[in-house]
Order: structure tokens, then C-alpha cells, then sequence
């Protein structure tokens, strides 16, 4: 669970041209608007930063950092970090940099649920605003895009950037006094099965992607077809487009069929525990492809429950008789992807690694891991049902438990090494930003700020 930043971290990120302030949305705009005196702040090649920008971005901080009304150079960081900004959305364009529209799509309607659960209905939060709605949702659309824009050219630029382990171990030397404890942790292993649906339920998808599979043949529009029929809350807004992704990201069939297609084809009926879907590739680098999909999904109203519990329990018995190890069973039948492709290994999103404070977990995991008392131990099937998601079976194996500690270079390397990579990436980053800021026209008129 990240905890909220302080303001001392937010100068750190300001100074660094990183953080960008996108609090905008979070304040009455008529509250500010008296305050703001309009003008020129910066010209940036062809760009231009208003006066109005800095103000109303230097108020909004204050607002959510009270501390920061004392701080002289607030302003000036707020303009240098705008200006960064924009030269980071120049270089994005022209090295055409892509981003996930349907990521988009769901942060823009996230941040409005937000904001409209703040207000009694829309039109007290127009007259809050000053504007109208569909202002606001594009203005929010708009930050939400360009942030991701800079995310992923930041990314693009210093994927390269690594650490041996002579790196993470000076690294660690030089910051071991000031390392974090490490909380008591677990590694745990998972084998997830999904209940079948009924052959009616079955069939009547089937009849759905059909028709539609038979709307394609006669030249009807993929995208036109997937915004009217598909059953993807996530991506049929954009017209079934899924963005970018790797090998193992995706269910086995969907993985299969989507990596077999030529760029521009359309795939046959593929079904996938979800349901029956069409494919059609867009582009294809690698293990990395850009798809859209029109999916039907099955009625999940009659399940058969009891024949993924017996198939879980079998599992364990043999894992238990020593027939087959964990890895090997999660790897086979786990229709969880990503953590099968690591023989049931459950990672963190972002930096992949496996262990967790125990504190961190939500139930019912949580308290899986604390009737797990030995290293090897394995849960019976346990009956999940996750919010906005599809219920399932699992099973769960204690890898391995960890006692709190001051962080140590034997026992948390992959940690460290992430460590280490971070402030790598941002030193080589930093020096990247300033070499692109002496190739673009930069005038700051800054005396009042």
C-alpha cells in the first residue's frame, strides 16, 4: 500500500522534473481564477506556458501541502518542472510514443467517479468548476494521456539502464545505515481453476459471436462491431483496443491464437474462460503485440463449482504424495497467466518482486498466509469471490516466510537491485532531460515568480 507524499517528497520531485501536478480536478476553479494573473511564463520551442498554469498549480500544492505556503521557490520549481514537461511531450511525439487507450479510457472515468461522489449532481460540480462537464472530463482525459506519455518514454528510454552486482552491493554500502526494516514478509504460490459454465450458457455466446463473426465476413467494421456488441466493459468504449502486451499476459487460448495471426487478420472464434472472442492484430514486434478483441462473455449465473474444487483437491494430494511438485501443477492447470508462467509465484505488479508484507495483504489471503505455519504448507481449495471479478477456486502454498529485518544484501538483493536500478535510471534520466533541454528553445520570463 503506498502511503501519501509528503511535502518534502514532492519538492524532491519537483527538483527532479518528474512530478508532475495534476490537482486540478480537485479544487473549485472560481476559487482560483481571482488570484490568477495571466501572461507568458515560458515559451517552449512552439509551446507556451501561462503565467496561470504556475499560479493555479502553485495554489493548488498549497492547498493539499499547507507547509508549502512558506516555500519562496515553490513557483519557480513549478515552472521549471512545466517546462520539463513539455519538452518530455515534444520528444514523446516525435519519437511516437503510443499509450494504452483503454487504461485511458478507465483512469479518465475512475478520476470522474471521484469527482462526481463529491458533488450532489453534475451541475453543482459544473458551477463548482465554472465549466461545463465535457470540459472537465477532457481536461482530465487530456493530463491522464500526457502523463502516460512521459511514463512510457521514460520507460522506452532507460529500459536499457541496469546494475551488476558490484553496483547493488555499493550501493548498499553506501546507504546501509539509512535502509528501511523490512516488515515480516511472504513469498506465496498459487493454482487458481475457474468453474465451468453450462452448455446452454455456452451456447447462446456462441450464437452472439457468431452472427457478429458473420458480420465481419460481409465487411462490417471491427471496430464499429466491438463498440456496439462487445461485452468488455474494459475496452469496448475504444473499440476492443487492447494496447500493448507481452508474451504471458494474456490467457493461454487468447495467447495462442492472437500470436498466430498475421497483422491485419482476424482470428476464428477463440473461447477462453471468459468467453468466445475475435481477434484482430494490429501490430506485432517481437513478443509484444497490439490487438483488439470483440468478446461475448458466458453467463456465469450456473456454475459447476463442485468439479474445480474436486480437480484442486486432487492437485493438492498429489503435490502433498509427492507425484508432482507445486511449480509443475500451477504451471499446467493455474488459469491464472502470469503467475503460472513462474510456476504459481505471486509477484508485484510493478517491480516483480515476490515477496509480501504480510501487513499488505487483503483477505482473504491474509489470513491463508497466517493459518500457514510452515514453509511448504498448502491451503485447501478456498472459494474466492473478488469484487468486479469473475469467482474462482485456488489454491495457496507458503514459499517461504521472513521474520522483520534491517534490509540485508543476502536476503532482499532483488529489492535492492531495484533499488539501485531506480536511482541508475533517474541520475541517467536526469542527464537525458538536461541534454534535450539545450536542443530546445527554452525563454523563461520568471520575475515574478
Amino acid at each position: 500500500m503506498q502511503q501519501q507524499k509528503t511535502w518534502s517528497d514532492m519538492k524532491k520531485g519537483l527538483r527532479n522534473g518528474v512530478t508532475v501536478l495534476a490537482f486540478s480536478a480537485l479544487l473549485p476553479l472560481s476559487s482560483l481564477q481571482a488570484k490568477v494573473v495571466d501572461g507568458v511564463a515560458a515559451v517552449v520551442g512552439d509551446d507556451i506556458i501561462l503565467r496561470s498554469e504556475v499560479e493555479e498549480q502553485a495554489l493548488l500544492t498549497e492547498y493539499q501541502y499547507p507547509e508549502a505556503k512558506g516555500d519562496d521557490e515553490l513557483r519557480s520549481r513549478i515552472l521549471q518542472n512545466l517546462v520539463t514537461r513539455k519538452i518530455l511531450l515534444q520528444k514523446a511525439v516525435l519519437d511516437s510514443v503510443t499509450v494504452n487507450e483503454s487504461e485511458i479510457v478507465q483512469q479518465t472515468e475512475e478520476r470522474l467517479a471521484f469527482l462526481r461522489s463529491r458533488f450532489s449532481s453534475v451541475d453543482e460540480m459544473e458551477r463548482r468548476f465554472s465549466k461545463p462537464y465535457v470540459l472537465i472530463e477532457k481536461e482530465i482525459r487530456e493530463d491522464i494521456r500526457n502523463q502516460q506519455l512521459v511514463d512510457n518514454l521514460r520507460r522506452m528510454r532507460m529500459s536499457e539502464v541496469t546494475v551488476n552486482y558490484d553496483e547493488v552491493k555499493a550501493f548498499y554500502q553506501e546507504n546501509r545505515a539509512s535502509l528501511p526494516i523490512v516488515p515480516e514478509s511472504v513469498e506465496v504460490s498459487q493454482i487458481i481453476m475457474y468453474p465451468g459454465v453450462s452448455e446452454e450458457s455456452r451456447q447462446s455466446a456462441r450464437e452472439k459471436i457468431a452472427t457478429i463473426q458473420s458480420r465481419l465476413d460481409e465487411g462490417a467494421d471491427f471496430t464499429a462491431l466491438a463498440r456496439e456488441y462487445s461485452e468488455d466493459p474494459g475496452s469496448a468504449a475504444v473499440g476492443g483496443d487492447l494496447g500493448y502486451s507481452r508474451r504471458g499476459e494474456f490467457v493461454r487460448p487468447f495467447e495462442e491464437a492472437v500470436f498466430s495471426l498475421e497483422e491485419g487478420a482476424v482470428s476464428d472464434i477463440v473461447e477462453t474462460r471468459f468467453g468466445y472472442h475475435l481477434i484482430q492484430l494490429l501490430e506485432k514486434k517481437g513478443d509484444t503485440v497490439h490487438p483488439r478483441h470483440i468478446l461475448i462473455v458466458f453467463d456465469r449465473s450456473s456454475l459447476d463449482r463442485e468439479a474445480s474444487r474436486k480437480k484442486l483437491e486432487d492437485i493438492r494430494q498429489a503435490v502433498l504424495d509427492g507425484e508432482a511438485s507445486f511449480a509443475a501443477m500451477a504451471a499446467t492447470w493455474s488459469e491464472d497467466p502470469r503467475s503460472a508462467a513462474s510456476g504459481g509465484v505471486i509477484r508485484q505488479g510493478g517491480s516483480g518482486e515476490s515477496f509480501f508484507p504480510v501487513e499488505s495483504l487483503k483477505e482473504p489471503l491474509k489470513g491463508v498466509v497466517e493459518s500457514l505455519k510452515e514453509d511448504g504448507d498448502i491451503s485447501m481449495p478456498l472459494w474466492i469471490e473478488p469484487e468486479g471479478g469473475a469467482p474462482f477456486y485456488a489454491l495457496f502454498r507458503l514459499q517461504e516466510r521472513r521474520a522483520e529485518h534491517r534490509m540485508a544484501l543476502d536476503t532482499d538483493y532483488a529489492m535492492l537491485e531495484q533499488m539501485a536500478v531506480d536511482r541508475k535510471q533517474q541520475e541517467k534520466f536526469a542527464e537525458w532531460v538536461d541534454s534535450l533541454r539545450r536542443e530546445v528553445y527554452v525563454e523563461l520570463d520568471a520575475s515574478d515568480i
